[in-house]
């Protein structure tokens, strides 16, 4: 039985903590700075929390942000920084959305083909940057960022009226998809809203990833290129074809984010979807440090701040701006950077220390053997 690692259990939440805890320090110097109470706005978002509905919609926002996670800690595990899970889950989003509203299969089969035009379109725009990077040796950042902005283009394009898209009052849509393709919730009343069905699926992906990066010998060889393609190489790892296998699987997972929205609520695509999804998810990615329980954490914090926020501009007698939700998710992903920095020369400078004590004992008893020796030999 693999023997309990406390220190790189303690390694590993102290990151988090510490990024929070700065987090919150530093959001409070700013409330400080313009006159405001450093303490009330956390106790007002906190007092939202026992509130059914706003339980409901922090679990559905969670979900999204949960999948946009996994696409980018897919990449950071390869060592890949696929900024561009942004536009590969809108279009993906758009896509499903423009053949849900022209095809109507029955639901069993319906539901599976929009699950399947998602994954397709988010591995086809990913893959794009994978061909660059693996052929032509172009920086996965950069060929994500205009693929970004590519993709806004494209779903401008699909909207247009004499495309696919449908005007309703002054919103452009791709029309209503079929009802076989909605994906039923778990309806909690009128007054507390719907949990999102797809929302199971947000936890099998987080199952899954687990299991193919750990118990795996593709998760293996992932791991293993991200750390060293050199190292990896001469194991007789491919490493340009698990990049290129790296970006597919990412931008699959990315286009699935926006399809607990889609699928089960709006059931259309149109210009108030949300967008910057992609980049909210680089933050959870790395406060959770790219493992899917610490995901789960980062993206339910995401959420609270999202959704308990609006309280803020209600509170009496002074209100607050909810801005200040935004200004703390920054300043954690700020914070990630430098307690990560801090806590790794901490583990480094411990594990100097250990192996130098074990060196040190290693030395003692191989000299008192040898005294012991030489006093028998006397």
């Amino acid at each position: 039985m693999k023997k309990f690692d406390k220190e790189r259990l303690l390694l590993a939440v102290a990151g988090p903590v510490i990024a929070l805890v700065l987090a919150i320090a530093l959001t409070s110097v700013v409330l400080l700075a313009s006159g405001k109470n450093p303490i009330e706005p956390y106790q007002l978002m906190l007092q939202q929390l026992p509130f059914s509905d706003i339980q409901v919609l922090i679990i559905n926002q969670a979900s999204m942000y949960y999948i946009a996670a996994l696409a980018v800690a897919l990449g950071f595990r390869m060592n890949l920084f696929n900024i561009g899970v942004d536009g590969q889950y809108r279009l993906a989003a758009v896509m499903t959305a423009v053949v849900g509203a022209h095809l109507a299969l029955p639901g069993f089969l319906q539901i599976p083909v929009l699950l399947l035009v998602a994954m397709a379109t988010g591995a086809f725009w990913a893959g794009i940057a994978g061909v660059l990077k693996v052929t032509r040796g172009v920086s996965e950042v950069v060929a994500t960022i205009m693929l970004n902005a590519i993709a806004t283009s494209v779903i401008g394009y699909v909207t247009l009226a004499d495309v696919w898209g449908v005007q309703v009052g002054n919103n452009m849509t791709t029309g209503t998809m079929a009802k076989s393709g909605w994906v039923p919730g778990i309806d909690l009343g009128p007054e507390v809203g719907e949990i999102y069905g797809l929302v199971f699926l947000a936890i099998l992906l987080g199952v899954a990833y687990w299991v193919v990066l750990n118990r795996t010998r593709f998760g293996f060889d992932l791991r293993a290129t991200g750390a060293s393609e050199t190292a990896a190489a001469a194991s007789g790892v491919n490493a340009k074809r698990m990049v290129l296998t790296a970006m597919l699987i990412s931008g699959a997972v990315a286009g699935l984010s926006g399809l607990p929205l889609l699928l089960g609520d709006t059931h259309t695509y149109s210009l108030s979807f949300p967008s910057g999804l992609g980049f909210t998810a680089i933050g959870i990615a790395l406060l959770g440090r790219n493992n899917p329980g610490g995901i789960a954490v980062a993206s339910l914090l995401w959420a609270f701040l999202d959704k308990a926020s609006p309280a803020l501009d209600y509170a009496t007698p002074v209100a607050y701006d909810k801005e200040i939700a935004t200004i703390m998710q920054g300043l954690i992903v700020f914070s990630v950077v430098i307690s990560y920095a801090a806590v790794r020369q901490w583990g480094l400078r411990r594990q100097q220390r250990r192996v130098g004590a074990e060196l040190a004992a290693a030395a003692i008893a191989a000299g008192a053997t040898n005294t012991k020796k030489e006093v028998a030999a006397r």
